[in-house]
């Protein structure tokens, strides 16, 4: 096939426009054009005096490829398209008996038990939460009746923490084998809209999620496999450095030697029981800050002019970083056009938020993390489970803050800027629940972030006009940017550095940092078994 990139459309296009302006880039005729395929779409808007345009990589098959790209050869961006079809690296055997356990069903160990499934392998899946529908009801009773189940929220069971979040799909990894592709190809096969595999920045919201989500759980149990909820892994089975089952909490031991650990960014548990069990465990860099909101309309001006408010184009987003003069760097986290600030605790008596849209992106408010980054080095010394026991102070401190009934902290991005208390709410209306005690987050995160974020708020303001209005509103706290430990592993076998067999898998192990990088390294992880198993 042939790749055109740099194509530019119209707002408005249609098949048959895009099809009349690739037959233009070629020089062909109809009759010479047998495929076409729109591989990738983004916007630009950089342009006042052109207005909003699309920018397209588009893949073709032409009668005659070997001329085409002859006579077009000048053309930088003419080519042949890359081969982005996954290729499974294993099958297993007719007479495997060392079936592989997965643990966790967020986005990493979705991906593993899905492609050691497809390979044959019959994986056995351990959630420790409850499947997905239940847990939906578990959540909403949080958000709505201030009643936590530990087991059974934002952060634990079926689809993970990525479950209950703008179900972005885009990520900065590099992929040289497409990994990616073949995350999207699945998602798609279970029911999430086709667009995805060719929007800049895919998307599928949580309620869409959800039956995704149930689908992908239902073909691993046809071709095999066995998926257990309610089913939480407290200990490993270790001999002379070897792993060979897992012990459940309710005493029921499962074997296997070759365990695939994919537990999430919260399993604070899990890293406990991992540091006692002498597993190597390392410190990782992190962030900590605010949720803050504004009008999604405001931020479609911003971003998008008189465009603003064009369905082909959608609610706008937006990234954002400084360099505070403290020496921290401050940025736009998960950014949620269109969405709502969310409850994301797992734990008793702690606060903490997330942020969430629907794939309509049509709620009134838009929201994004603004965090600090902070490093193990400086900022949290004392053990790999230094940045653990960070998080547990702050978000305790949050829940005393909103006022003990995890209702969340909360101060307009003025007061906060001048350094007084909030009393009152302007024209933003937070969209946290159970609800939001407003006051004086300075003694929410320590020292230094609050600087930098007072200094990096009116510099975004110059960015995104009205970006530091008085009455934008900071909710607190962001604590669970990413997961604060690394389950250290080879990178060639990604086995554990010094447990055989042990498969440290996705956000919750360090290794990736959103749902569709945890599904890349579910496969590349899925893939490490098979060649072990065969």
């Amino acid at each position: 096939m042939i790749r055109l990139t740099e194509l530019q459309l119209p707002l408005d296009y249609t098949p048959e426009t895009l099809r009349q302006a690739v037959l233009q880039r070629l020089g062909l005729a109809d009759t010479d054009l047998t495929g076409l395929t729109l591989y990738k779409r983004s916007y630009d808007a950089r342009n006042r005096a052109r207005g909003v345009v699309f920018i397209c990589i588009v893949d073709v098959s032409v009668r005659d490829e070997a001329a085409v790209l002859k006579r077009l050869a000048r053309d930088r961006h003419i080519g042949v398209a890359p081969d982005t079809t996954y290729h499974p690296v294993a099958r297993a055997r007719d007479t495997l008996t060392d079936r592989p356990i997965v643990v966790g069903f967020g986005p990493g160990g979705l991906f593993a038990a899905l492609l050691l499934a497809q390979m044959g392998f019959r994986p056995i899946v351990l959630e420790r939460g409850r499947e997905v529908r239940r847990r939906t009801g578990d959540t909403w009773a949080l958000w709505r009746r201030h009643q936590l189940t530990p087991e059974s929220n934002v952060q634990f069971g079926e689809g993970g923490a990525g479950l209950f979040s703008d179900g972005k799909l885009y990520s900065q990894i590099k992929d040289p084998k497409f990994y990616g592709r073949k995350v999207m190809h699945e998602f798609v096969r279970a029911g999430a809209p086709a667009e995805i595999l060719y929007v800049s920045k895919p998307h599928i919201g949580t309620f869409r999620l959800t039956g995704v989500v149930s689908a992908m759980r239902e073909e691993i149990r046809s071709l095999g496999g066995e998926v257990r909820f309610e089913s939480k892994v407290t200990d490993l089975l270790l001999e002379a450095g070897q792993i060979e089952g897992v012990r459940l909490a309710s005493g029921e031991i499962l074997s296997s030697r070759h365990v695939v650990l994919a537990p999430g960014h919260s399993a604070r548990d899990v890293f406990r029981m991992l540091e006692h069990r002498q597993v190597h465990l390392e410190p990782k860099p992190f962030a900590i800050g605010f949720r803050i909101e504004h009008p999604q309309s405001m931020i479609d001006r911003a971003r998008l002019g008189s465009f603003a408010g064009r369905p082909e184009l959608g609610a706008a987003d937006y990234k954002l970083v400084h360099h505070a003069r403290n020496g921290r760097s401050v940025y736009s986290f998960c950014m949620c056009p269109g969405g709502t600030v969310v409850a994301a605790t797992s734990e008793p008596e702690r606060v903490v938020t997330n942020g969430m849209s629907q794939y309509s992106r049509n709620e009134r408010n838009a929201n994004a993390g603004i965090v600090v980054a902070i490093d193990p080095q400086t900022d949290f010394p004392g053990g790999a489970l230094a940045g653990v026991a960070l998080q547990e102070v702050l978000e305790s401190q949050a829940y005393l803050l909103g006022g003990s009934d995890y209702c969340a902290p909360a101060q307009l991005v003025g007061d906060f800027v001048r350094g007084t208390g909030s009393t009152g709410l302007g024209e933003v209306v937070p969209s946290y629940t159970p609800g939001v005690k407003l006051g004086d987050l300075s003694t929410a995160l320590p020292g230094y972030a609050i600087e930098a974020i007072r200094e990096a708020l009116p510099a975004f303001g110059r960015q995104i006009r009205g970006f530091d209005r008085d009455d934008a509103v900071l909710t607190g706290v962001e604590s669970r940017t990413s997961s604060p430990v690394r389950i250290t592993r080879d990178p060639q076998t990604l086995q554990s550095l010094n447990v055989r067999g042990l498969y440290p898998c996705g956000e919750g192990a360090g290794y990736a940092g959103g749902i569709l990088s945890a599904g890349v390294d579910g496969i590349r992880v899925a893939e490490a078994v098979a060649r072990n198993l065969t």
